[in-house]
Parts: C-alpha cells; structure tokens; sequence
C-alpha cells in the first residue's frame, strides 16, 4: 500500500525522514521536526507506519506547515512581486542570471549558456611550408 502524504506518494522501502523530504516544502530537518512532533521513530520505514502514525504525521504536515502547490504558488508570487516593483533581484530573475551576488564571469555557465570564449577559439591555424 502505497502512502500519500500531501499528494505525495512517498516510495515504502526508505526510512521515514528520508521519504518526508520528498514533499516540496520538507527538507530533512523539518522532517526530522515532524517526527519528533509526532512521536515517530526516524528509522522507521514508511511501509512499517501504521495508520494512526501517518494520520499523525499528515496532520501536522497539513496544520503548521506550506507545502507542495500553495509553496509553489507563494514563491511565483513572491518573484513576481519582485519583478513588478522592479527591483534589482527582480530584474536578475527575468534575465535568467544569478540572483544572490554570484560572479557571473566564471560561473553560472548553466544559467547564461555554456559559451566558452577563450583564446584558442576561432583562430586559424597557420600552416608551415
């Protein structure tokens, strides 16, 4: 049986700290909180809870806790807001670049393109006679 937490379904053969993290929103120490929380051993694997444990786990997941599509939603919202005030951090999101002080000379080849133009490139070899 398959556990779904959040819309989530969660994979039984990892232990539950591990399989929390899978939720958008639940990273490993606040997974590691959830259990305390509810009272649930973190090594227990997910196909060993029984059904009062996840009913736990899931309420309080549902009551303090933004995850999955309204996290999703409120970040948008938050780079769009951003983006409309026209703010510099704004601004480096809509041009795909960097937003939290990266050099942009060396790094981020992922985010501008993987162009690399160094001194070997395009020259014409000159041949010996």
């Amino acid at each position: 049986m398959a556990t779904r937490i959040s819309g989530v379904i969660l994979d039984d053969n990892k232990r539950v700290q591990i399989g929390l993290t899978k939720i958008f929103g639940v990273g490993a120490t606040r997974a590691l909180n959830i259990l305390k929380e509810s009272g649930v051993d973190r090594n227990t694997k997910i196909k060993d809870l029984s059904e009062d444990e996840v009913a736990g786990i899931r309420k309080i997941i549902e009551k303090d806790i933004v995850v999955e599509g309204d996290l999703r939603r409120e970040v948008v919202s938050n780079i769009q807001r951003l983006k409309q005030i026209k703010s510099y951090r704004g601004s480096r999101h809509s041009r795909n670049l960097p937003v939290h002080g990266q050099r942009t000379k060396t790094n981020s080849r992922t985010v501008r393109g993987n162009k690399r133009n160094t001194m070997g490139s395009g020259r014409v070899s000159v041949s010996k006679t």
